[in-house]
């Protein structure tokens, strides 16, 4: 079924791939999550004349659990069959998840650069899925993987990923022990080992040997010269680049979806709402020393997203959008005519 600004319906078929795909991956995540708490082990251990239960950590830290009593004995037996379970079930959603992997090839539901999966795959285990957004076109997956539909390349097409990174709010304990080793460009590494820094005098850009390119960006307002410029303290990391109104980005709503590579991998995508976005393609595109290009894809790509919300995601108001100037929201009404 064709439908007009530049975006088709998927198939019912794809339709139904996706969503089971969809859910297989978000239940092993479910899982992972729950695999978590039962990391390491619990062993007996003879002190003093007495025996204590103790936790011993994947790290290899341990702690104390209590002398042993019925209370502790208990706390030993369901431990180790929770944990037998709950690895149990995991294991089976994975093979899951690599068979749809392979029905979603065959499906051509690939759509994302599996370098971009990758990375955002490693920034969740990282920890890191709470302290970045995609912006910028990468974004367009997120919202016609949630919409259901496929959006013509032409407004696909990018060789590069922009992470915006909150600044603001603090790395947790576990997320820095595992940045430090090599930083965030380290992280980069695991997914393509070819990653280095682009030799500019700033150090903003890390690019591969076919030429993609991933930018850290981070807000420009009030305050942002207080707040930290890179993730890591490692000597090789990169810099974050200061970006104008980020901070309409950071305030307004969050939107996320699972996105498929062109491997079939999935991955979670967070970017901002779909309004917030082509709210600010279309602040972009009046800016008197934006590329003209880039103005008129800026334009096309506001429209495009403003009919695919009126079309499947009608829930959806602009006037929600406070963090953004009313003028701007007002604007869209005849943007859209």
């Amino acid at each position: 079924m064709e439908i007009d600004y530049g975006f088709t319906l998927l198939d019912g078929d794809a339709r139904r791939q996706y969503i089971n795909a969809r859910e297989v991956f978000e239940a092993v995540r479910a899982a992972e999550v729950q695999a978590r708490d039962y990391e390491g082990t619990i062993r007996w251990r003879a002190t003093s004349g007495s025996e204590y239960l103790i936790r011993v950590s994947r790290r290899g830290t341990q702690r104390s659990l209590g002398a042993r009593s019925p209370n502790t004995e208990a706390i030993y037996e369901t431990f180790f069959v929770k944990k037998n379970a709950v690895e149990e079930r995991l294991e089976g959603l994975r093979k899951k998840l690599e068979l749809n992997t392979r029905l979603n090839r065959a499906q051509f539901l690939g759509r994302v650069d599996s370098t971009v999966v990758g990375i955002l795959n490693c920034l969740r285990d990282a920890g890191l899925q709470d302290n970045t957004l995609v912006v910028g076109t990468n974004a367009l997956y997120c919202y016609e993987a949630a919409a259901g539909v496929r959006i013509e390349r032409e407004h696909l097409a990018t060789d590069d990923l922009d992470i915006l990174w909150d600044n603001r709010k603090r790395l947790t304990l576990a997320t820095r022990e595992k940045l430090q080793p090599s930083g965030l460009l380290g992280l980069l590494k695991r997914v393509d080992k070819s990653f280095e820094l682009k030799a500019t005098p700033d150090l903003f850009t890390a690019v591969n040997r076919d030429g993609y390119q991933v930018d850290l960006l981070r807000r420009a307002g009030p305050g942002s010269d207080k707040e930290p410029g890179r993730m890591s303290e490692h000597a090789d990391d990169f810099w974050a680049v200061r970006s104008r109104n980020a901070d309409w980005m950071l305030s307004a709503p969050k939107f996320d979806s699972v996105v498929v590579g062109d491997d079939g991998a999935m991955a979670k995508m967070t970017t901002i709402d779909p309004r917030a976005f082509v709210l600010f393609k279309m602040w972009m595109s009046g800016q008197k020393d934006r590329d003209p290009i880039k103005k008129h894809r800026d334009k096309n790509q506001a429209r495009l997203v403003t009919k695919l919300i009126e079309e499947y995601l009608p829930h959806l108001g602009f006037d929600e959008l406070v963090s953004f100037p009313a003028d701007l929201r007002e604007a869209v009404i005849t943007f859209s005519q």
